[in-house]
């Protein structure tokens, strides 16, 4: 989280944002994909607000899970209003948003960086040559906190190919239970047939910015909550983590905007931006008349 804030400290103003969308069109007329998109975009401030209002929170021990689980749904429900204003689609759970966004908006380089870090094809000899080219140089990793830009895509990368593991350690659990892999007499994938087996499933699959945010929701929620509630003081630690979630959310919260903007009615996004000026009853996270 450390490094995504860096990452985002520049290029996300409402210039920047504006010249990375200035090719989108508007798209026919869709009431019902518009309602959606200003429905989930709501939703998504609403989460940044609570975090910015954790900010000034002197011990964040009691808030930091709370401050995680409000991340992670400010980012969910940015990208589903990305989706609703892209073609309308409104899917019904956390793996088929992922689905639709890679299809609809990380292949049409519509996300930012670094948002946009994906692995279309998760076999491990793309993995491998996927991150090579990537990382080029950099040999910054998850061990050390990020002190500069370098670093912090050093450990984007890490993050990147450490939630493409996670992805083939999961998707091969299943093709172990299948019936082919059962009837093969197979125990590894050393072989051709079993590693056939295993790139069929690895080869359509794909990792994006909502996979490893639904993945660092788990592991912070779940497995490393311990390390969030009991032991050694880590004060300080915890509040930077509070504010780089609100940071990094506010920021893809603001990409989000600017896209539904360029996509909807352009009266409507008006009458939008003054309705919630007037009647949302917490502290809007950035300048919606800016975009």
């Amino acid at each position: 989280m450390r490094g995504l804030a860096i990452l985002t400290e520049s290029g996300f103003f409402h210039e920047d944002l504006r010249q990375f969308y200035r090719d989108v069109k508007r798209r026919r007329v869709n009431e019902e994909a518009d309602s959606l998109a200003y429905e989930c975009l709501t939703m998504s401030m609403h989460n940044v607000s609570a975090l910015d209002s954790m900010k000034v929170i002197q011990n964040p021990y009691p808030v930091v899970r709370s401050a995680i689980i409000a991340w992670y749904y400010a980012i969910y429900y940015a990208a589903k209003a990305m989706l609703a204003a892209s073609s309308g689609a409104d899917p019904q759970s956390h793996a088929a948003a992922g689905k639709v966004w890679q299809s609809e908006l990380v292949t049409a380089r519509l996300v930012k960086s670094p948002f946009d870090l994906n692995i279309s094809d998760i076999t491990p000899k793309n993995v491998q040559e996927v991150m090579r080219d990537l990382r080029c140089d950099n040999t910054h990793d998850l061990n050390l906190e990020p002190k500069n830009r370098k670093m912090a895509f050093g450990a984007a990368y890490s993050y990147l190919k450490g939630t493409a593991e996670y992805e083939q350690w999961r998707l091969e659990e299943q093709v172990k239970d299948s019936s082919a892999y059962k009837q093969g007499g197979f125990n590894s994938f050393r072989s051709n047939a079993a590693k056939a087996l295993r790139d069929a499933k690895l080869g359509p699959a794909y990792l994006n910015f909502l996979v490893q945010a639904f993945r660092y929701r788990g592991k912070a929620n779940y497995r490393d909550a311990i390390y969030l509630s009991y032991g050694g003081d880590n004060t300080g630690r915890l509040t930077q983590l509070v504010t780089d979630l609100g940071a990094v959310s506010g920021t893809f919260s603001l990409m989000a905007a600017h896209y539904v903007a360029k996509r909807v009615v352009r009266h409507d996004w008006e009458s939008f931006v003054a309705d919630i000026a007037e009647y949302a009853k917490f502290d809007l996270p950035f300048d919606l008349t800016k975009i």
